[in-house]
């Protein structure tokens, strides 16, 4: 099994998130994508792959799953937040569900112990996707997301730079007929999730014109 954390200006979190994971799945790797953090980050005992430049969480994650691929043949994939708001039981939990399964697991969070900003915007995408694709998704914003190595290559060629990728997966899913696993998981929030890198303007743009993209196509192909 491999840890994939695409990270951005990390702080203190990622060491103990690394700690905990490393704790709770001694046989797991652990591969860090920096996406172009000020100061390059380097954590004992992992693979940190680079961008020079800030290029999205969704270019991340595409470098990651490339790297995983061709050097961990064969192993499902765990991605994970590097703030600390994801547990490392429910990581390793996650990665379990997968290798029953086979299919894409979404750990997704209690939508009552969101920041109201979260709470809200989740709420509002959660409404859309279901409008959109007549699927029922709980969290359509988690970061906490199992891949089993068979969509790999299939992650690779997802659309998308910054936080709308994780959007255009779950649509490009609903798309090819993947089953969507949803597994509910604990999430800790630090300072109102002030750690959050996404935009609330910018890249809820992102992510809503994915969505009446998708609705546009998908009314025209009828």
């Amino acid at each position: 099994m491999v840890f994939l954390v695409p990270v951005y200006q990390p702080g203190a979190g990622l060491s103990r998130l690394v700690a905990d994971v490393r704790e709770a799945d001694p046989s797991g790797s652990i591969v860090l994508v920096d996406d172009g953090s000020s100061t390059p980050v380097s954590v004992p005992g992992c693979t940190v792959l680079r961008h020079e430049v800030n290029r999205g969480k969704g270019a991340a994650l595409r470098t990651g799953f490339a790297h995983i691929a061709a050097a961990h043949p064969g192993e499902p994939v765990i991605c994970a937040d590097g703030d600390g708001q994801h547990s490392a039981e429910d990581i390793v939990r996650i990665g379990a569900r997968v290798r029953e399964t086979g299919h894409l697991v979404l750990g997704v969070r209690r939508v009552r112990r969101m920041p109201p900003r979260s709470r809200v915007g989740n709420a509002i995408t959660r409404e859309l996707f279901r409008a959109a694709t007549g699927q029922w998704v709980r969290d359509t914003q988690t970061g906490l997301r199992g891949c089993p190595a068979s969509l790999l290559p299939w992650l690779g060629e997802v659309a998308g730079e910054r936080f709308e990728y994780e959007m255009n997966v779950l649509l490009a899913a609903t798309r090819a007929g993947h089953p969507i696993e949803q597994v509910e998981i604990a999430t800790t929030y630090l300072n109102g999730n002030a750690s959050s890198h996404f935009g609330s303007v910018s890249d809820a743009a992102r992510v809503y014109r994915a969505l009446l993209r998708f609705a546009i196509v998908d009314r025209f192909s009828l």
